[in-house]
C-alpha cells in the first residue's frame, strides 16, 4: 500500500514535469492523476485546487535547484567557474531529456516552468504569481549573487550595480529560453546563452577566454 507521503510526492513531482513539458493551463488535475497513479479522492485529500497543487510542486523543486546553487557557490569554485556552472544548470534545465516520457515527441526545449506559469495566468490567479513572484526573486539573488563575487575578484568592467544586473541578467535568460522553445531548438540558447551574458555582466574582454577554459574544467 501507497504511503500518504509518497502519494503527496508522486502528485507533486507529476505535476511540475507536466507542466514544464507543456505549461500550466493546459495540464489539468486529470492527466495529472492518471500520471501519477493516483484518484482524484486522493488530489483532493492533499490539494483544494490545481494552483495548490502548483504552488506546493514549485517549492518542492526549488529546493532540488537550491542544492544545485548552493553546491556551486560553497564548493570553493573561483567566480569564473561559478559562472561557467550556472550556464551549464541553465542549459541542462532547458532541454528535454532523452527518455522523458511526459515530453511531446519532438519537444527539445521546455525552457523555465515557473516565468512561463507566471506569464500565462498573470494576476488571475493569485497562487501562480505569488510563486512565480516568490521563485524569480530567490533566483535573482543568485544572480547577484555571482554578479558581486566576479565584480569582487576584479573581472568587470566599470562600477556596476549587483542588484540591477542581477535583474537583468535573469530577464535576460527567461527571454532567451523562451526563444529556444519558440524554436524548439537548444542550439539556438547554446549559440546566444553565455556570449550575451558576458556581454551583459560586461566580463573583461581578456577572461572570456579563461572562462571558456574553466568551463571545460568544470564540465
Amino acid at each position: 500500500m501507497r504511503k500518504q507521503t509518497d502519494t503527496r510526492e508522486k502528485l507533486l513531482c507529476t505535476a511540475m514535469s507536466l507542466i514544464w513539458q507543456s505549461n500550466y493551463t493546459s495540464v489539468g488535475v486529470n492527466e495529472i492523476c492518471k500520471q501519477a497513479g493516483v484518484t482524484k479522492g486522493s488530489f483532493y485529500h492533499y490539494f483544494d485546487t490545481k494552483a495548490d497543487l502548483y504552488y506546493a510542486a514549485v517549492q518542492h523543486a526549488w529546493e532540488n535547484t537550491k542544492q544545485e546553487l548552493e553546491l556551486v557557490f560553497n564548493s570553493g569554485l573561483a567566480p569564473l567557474e561559478q559562472l561557467e556552472s550556472l550556464v551549464g544548470m541553465i542549459l541542462n534545465h532547458a532541454q528535454v531529456k532523452e527518455g522523458d516520457c511526459s515530453a511531446a515527441s519532438n519537444q527539445k526545449v521546455v525552457g523555465c516552468p515557473v516565468f512561463t506559469s507566471g506569464g500565462q495566468c498573470g494576476c488571475d490567479e493569485e497562487k501562480i504569481s505569488q510563486v512565480a513572484q516568490e521563485m524569480t526573486e530567490h533566483k535573482i539573488a543568485y544572480d547577484v549573487r555571482l554578479i558581486q563575487n566576479l565584480k569582487d575578484a576584479g573581472l568587470l568592467n566599470g562600477d556596476p550595480d549587483p542588484l540591477q544586473l542581477g535583474r537583468l541578467m535573469y530577464q535576460y535568460v527567461q527571454g532567451l529560453l523562451i526563444y529556444g522553445r519558440i524554436y524548439n531548438d537548444i542550439e539556438r540558447i547554446k549559440a546566444d546563452l553565455r556570449d550575451g551574458i558576458y556581454r551583459l555582466v560586461d566580463l573583461k574582454q581578456e577572461y572570456r577566454g579563461v572562462a571558456m577554459s574553466a568551463r571545460a574544467e568544470v564540465a
